[in-house]
């Protein structure tokens, strides 16, 4: 089913490209470790059942992570309303609804499809925000529903994750058990490291690159559908604000999930972080709805919601 978001015809031109560039990554990934590992059995299976689990279980792996769960209209009537209404307005299925315990204010979509899809948001959240801004915050999620560009970045995901883990499994079994190896395990060892990094590294840019640009996109298509764009760029500057002074140090578990929230979850200290972040700066972002505020003629005011 064709939901009323604007389609975003560079949106789907990048998932395309990532994707196909992940494939082939992916494919030189498996052969090298099958030529190092010599047992093609053991790694086609393993990274099948984690595709598989990855694929299947993410809505259920994220909300299990973040504390979530899902909730009933008894329980959240206002904000089962306001997906109701932008569901209605975009013509799309409705999500499972869920909610976070968390005081830092955030919101999140997962899920394999439009049909099998949740949308989650903080305690912390709906405790900031108005209505009209909460309206634009899951506009964007429901748009990445829409657009089917969080399905990609779980998948996309996937290959950074094995690799990563793969890097930490070579790296804790040669600092725990290098003085029982020969040297040429040590070798095959150290070669599987070094493919695993380099893998992790090439799939953790592409996936910023996405990243960054559906986010924007994302962007674009909640504030065409609410027509205010103005209550989003409200609720971005009053979300990163607020984000920004929670200590790093109580961030780092949620900032695993970066990818798919509504704003990343980075202190206010400058860092690599901050030049490798899944997202556009707040003021790319507030400048774009300041641009559609413009074509809408509505009267952008960033940081106030009319």
């Amino acid at each position: 089913m064709q939901s009323r978001f604007r389609s975003d015809r560079g949106l789907t031109v990048r998932m395309t490209v990532t994707l196909f560039l992940l494939g082939l990554l992916y494919v030189a990934f498996m052969a090298a470790l099958i030529v190092l590992l010599k047992s093609w059995v053991l790694v086609v299976v393993i990274a099948a059942a984690m595709l598989g689990a990855q694929y299947w279980f993410s809505d259920r792996i994220a909300l299990f992570a973040m504390r979530g769960r899902v909730v009933e209209r008894e329980e959240y009537p206002e904000l089962h309303a306001v997906v109701d209404r932008l569901c209605a307005i975009a013509d799309m299925p409705k999500p499972v609804v869920a909610v976070s315990e968390m005081d830092m204010p955030n919101a999140f979509a997962t899920g394999r499809n439009p049909d099998n899809a949740v949308v989650c948001v903080t305690t912390g959240l709906l405790r900031r925000l108005d209505p009209a801004e909460l309206e634009g915050v899951l506009a964007h999620e429901l748009s990445h529903v829409a657009h089917k560009d969080v399905a990609v970045i779980t998948i996309a995901s996937f290959l950074g994750v094995i690799a990563g883990l793969i890097v930490r499994f070579a790296f804790y079994s040669q600092l725990f058990g290098g003085g029982r190896r020969d040297q040429n395990t040590a070798v095959v060892f150290a070669a599987v490291m070094g493919v695993s990094a380099a893998v992790y590294a090439i799939s953790f840019l592409l996936i910023r690159a996405l990243s960054r640009y559906r986010e924007l996109a994302a962007d674009r298509a909640a504030a065409l559908l609410t027509g205010r764009p103005s209550a989003l760029a409200s609720a971005l500057t009053k979300v990163s604000g607020d984000i920004a002074r929670i200590p790093t140090k109580d961030l780092r578990t949620a900032q695993a999930f970066n990818a798919f929230y509504f704003t990343p979850a980075l202190g206010s200290e400058p860092g690599i972080a901050h030049l490798f972040s899944t997202h556009p700066s707040l003021e790319q972002r507030l400048e774009q709805l300041g641009r559609i505020s413009g074509e809408l003629g509505e009267a952008a005011t960033p940081g106030r919601a009319d």
